[in-house]
């Protein structure tokens, strides 16, 4: 089972990512990494040198996320250091060429100095580094909060075959609606799993890549966009929705096993999410259960903080993870105090897949060294890398810096190798036939491997 991105929800980063449901409003990029909030900027001075980490994956799906450390830097001087003259000289040469000479159509000063940045930070070749323009930056990080401005839908492209993740989309690939968020404008004017999105305030999708069209579908709250939406074979119809502030549900509890096992699905790590886990958690252990099913499937990353806090209530001491600089040996981040789930007699199995990456290879990372928990599943995406967000001006958007490598406790760095579970359960190959409907093989292992079988496999389908 793995997450879709909520259709205007967080713009996942960009590296080779799976593909995956993007939000409506925002496909995401390739997986998410640690990353440190962005930094405030005082009106005419230097860069504020607090700043918090997060992790985010931003994948071919969506945004992207794990928690967030302090940390201090210190804003250099503009202009060009006198030691490094010579070496800007190109640089300075080719820009006033441009001003001076360029015999094309005006080119804003602002469009040059975007494309500087951009190819600055293109040439890192890191695909989570990378500059952002105002809009995207500002939609990424609401995104990150768990709240953003959109019509609360989750979409996918789709081939005529089934094959997720096509492009550029057309007769051969639809823009596909998954799912809605309830409560949201999505749900209240009626769109459906299976509903197509032909248009988008007029103009057809065909020949643009899903990112590009769900970004015209996100906006602020009050106005109104057209979606064009194809139902089978009715013909098409217009559906105008009025946008609004949604709140993305990123933790969702419930009984299995007749209410012996406490399951507690994770979809993102924005501080709202901990908040949320450390309740669901706490009213499970209160109710007396001493199995707890961790479903991170999906769940693309987050605030390195919300991760960090997650897997305290589970890891009495010791690192959660450990995080190295551009320089220097690595420092432990150190389980929080206070959990409420860190008593070994409480048995807990965590759920991952291919899309479960960043923040929640930090938590799952953590569990499987201190031997808290087991992993069942598939291996991990595969994220161990840690980006800061960094705010420009308000022209000038913002970008992400990768500015360290994350470890597990045993210090491991699985930055593209991913974590493999203790227990494997492979996904259906082509050819093979998918799950029956309400089933979960993944989740039936896991019951399994914390001993409850048999029975409790029929309690949790008829209650799902």
């Amino acid at each position: 089972m793995t997450t879709p991105t909520p259709i205007d929800g967080p713009d996942p980063a960009s590296v080779e990512q799976p593909a995956e449901p993007a939000p409506i409003e925002a496909q995401p990029a390739p997986p998410p990494a640690p990353e440190r909030r962005p930094r405030p900027r005082r009106a005419g001075g230097p860069i504020v040198v607090m700043a918090a980490i997060l992790v985010v994956l931003f994948g071919g799906s969506g945004l992207f996320l794990a928690g967030f450390l302090l940390g201090a830097r210190t804003a250099s001087e503009p202009g060009t250091p006198a030691d490094a003259a010579a070496a800007f000289k190109p640089f300075w040469d080719t820009y006033a060429a441009i001003t001076k000479d360029y015999a094309g159509e005006p080119v804003a000063r602002k469009a040059l100095v975007d494309g500087a940045i951009k190819g600055m930070l293109d040439a890192l070749g890191d695909p989570f580094s990378f500059y952002m323009k105002p809009e995207d930056f500002n939609n990424s990080l609401q995104g990150l909060s768990g709240q953003f401005e959109g019509i609360g839908a989750t979409t996918t492209s789709r081939a005529r075959d089934g094959t997720e993740g096509c492009t550029p989309l057309g007769p051969d690939c639809g823009l596909i609606v998954l799912g809605t968020i309830p409560g949201s404008p999505a749900e209240t004017v009626g769109l459906v799993p299976g509903d197509r999105i032909a248009a988008i305030d007029g103009v057809t999708v065909d020949g643009q890549t899903s990112d590009d069209a769900l970004k015209k579908v996100r906006g602020p709250k009050g106005t109104v966009v057209t979606l064009t939406i194809v139902r089978g074979a009715a013909a098409p119809r217009p559906v105008a929705i009025t946008r609004d502030v949604i709140v993305q549900p990123e933790v969702i509890a419930r009984d299995l096993a007749g209410g012996r096992v406490g399951y507690i699905a994770v979809t993102g790590f924005s501080d709202n999410a901990s908040a949320q886990f450390i309740k669901d958690l706490t009213a499970d252990v209160k109710a007396g259960k001493t199995a707890i099913v961790l479903d991170l499937r999906g769940n693309l990353g987050g605030y390195v903080t919300s991760a960090r806090a997650i897997a305290s209530q589970f890891i009495a001491s010791g690192p959660i993870y450990w995080e190295q600089g551009p320089t220097g040996a690595p420092v432990p981040s150190e389980a929080l105090t206070g959990g409420v789930a860190t008593d070994p007699v409480i048995k807990l199995a965590v759920l991952i897949d291919k899309n479960s990456a960043s923040a929640s290879e930090i938590v799952a990372g953590a569990l499987q060294d201190t031997k808290r928990g087991i992993l069942v599943g598939q291996q991990s995406y595969g994220k161990g890398t840690v980006q800061e967000f960094l705010p420009l001006d308000d022209d000038n958007g913002g970008f992400r810096l990768t500015i360290a490598r994350w470890l597990t406790p045993n210090q491991v760095w699985i930055h593209k190798k991913g974590l493999k579970p203790d227990v494997e359960v492979p996904l259906p190959t082509a050819g093979q036939p998918a799950p029956a409907p309400g089933t979960d093989p993944v989740l039936d292992r896991a019951l399994q491997e914390l001993g409850f079988g048999g029975a409790a496999l029929l309690d949790w389908r008829e209650a799902a």
